[in-house]
């Protein structure tokens, strides 16, 4: 009789276990399912993150606000946008310089050479990326700026230039919700604006920018990201980067600009041999600062 007993206990208990053990897993499964949905929201947040280009970016600093247009003064931009596309090209591998050679050629002496001809899915830079394919013999990275802004004395050039970037920046900037589409009358005419839709994005940019030189500056131009470091020099030599740099009090403004001179005082030449270092980006510097 006891050991009737006892295994009726053992089995009670055994099944008590399996249950135990089954409310355990689902517990581990609900945690997962949780997990994984965290994750998953995260993905999407980062993919919903509107993602803008180094041209996009330089405009959208030189932009006004509400009036949604760049200074009518600044006759500097338009070859400061042909520098982003070369620099978003080569960090996109699409384009990359020949080899210094034994003789160390300079950057602005290097031709530039087709990497990849693989589309971007950006129209202005895929238009870039053909003219460059094109083109023999190879051009530097200081011609492609002239040819593309159609700054140049030879006539058979003057089919690489970019035409109306800013306008086509801008439609870009007003599909992604960052900006929208009014006419403005100034009298003799009428022009096609852009102000600022969505503050936040332009905010964010600024910010990044106020940092990379402030709380978030690591004296060292190769542990910049590359592409911030590709906006502040390219929005200095656009004549925007004043912008980013406005709100701020004016000991933040002194010391944000002597850290911006400490950059522009680098020698693309050394800075090229580093390690990891972009050689297309470094000679679009070059051609800004020398």
């Amino acid at each position: 009789m006891s050991q009737r007993t006892e295994g009726l206990v053992q089995r009670k208990s055994a099944a008590i276990r399996k249950e135990n053990q089954g409310s355990e897993h689902i517990t581990e499964n609900e945690n997962d399912e949780e997990h994984h949905s965290g994750e998953e929201s995260e993905l999407d947040r980062n993919s919903k993150e509107t993602r803008l280009t180094l041209l996009e970016e330089v405009l959208l600093l030189g932009l006004k606000d509400r009036e949604g247009y760049t200074s009518f003064w600044n006759d500097c931009i338009s070859s400061g946008l042909r520098g982003c596309i070369l620099i978003e090209l080569g960090l996109r591998n699409r384009i990359e310089l020949e080899k210094a050679g034994m003789r160390r050629r300079s950057l602005l002496n290097r031709k530039v050479i087709l990497k990849s001809d693989a589309p971007t899915g950006d129209v202005l830079l895929d238009e870039a990326l053909k003219h460059i394919k094109e083109t023999q013999p190879p051009e530097t990275v200081q011609s492609w700026i002239e040819y593309l802004s159609g700054e140049t004395w030879n006539p058979l050039k003057l089919k690489y230039q970019l035409r109306n970037v800013r306008e086509r920046l801008a439609k870009n900037l007003v599909e992604k919700g960052v900006l929208t589409t009014e006419k403005q009358n100034f009298l003799l005419f009428d022009m096609t604006t852009h102000p600022l839709t969505d503050n936040s994005i332009k905010a964010k940019l600024v910010k990044k920018v106020q940092e990379a030189v402030l709380s978030k500056w690591v004296n060292d131009a190769h542990r910049m990201d590359k592409r911030m470091l590709s906006v502040i020099l390219l929005a200095h030599s656009s004549d925007v980067l004043e912008n980013a740099f406005a709100p701020l009090s004016d000991e933040d403004y002194e010391l944000a600009m002597k850290r911006v001179r400490e950059l522009l005082d680098l020698d693309p030449e050394v800075e090229c041999m580093k390690m990891q270092s972009n050689d297309v980006m470094w000679a679009v510097f070059a051609a800004f600062t020398k």
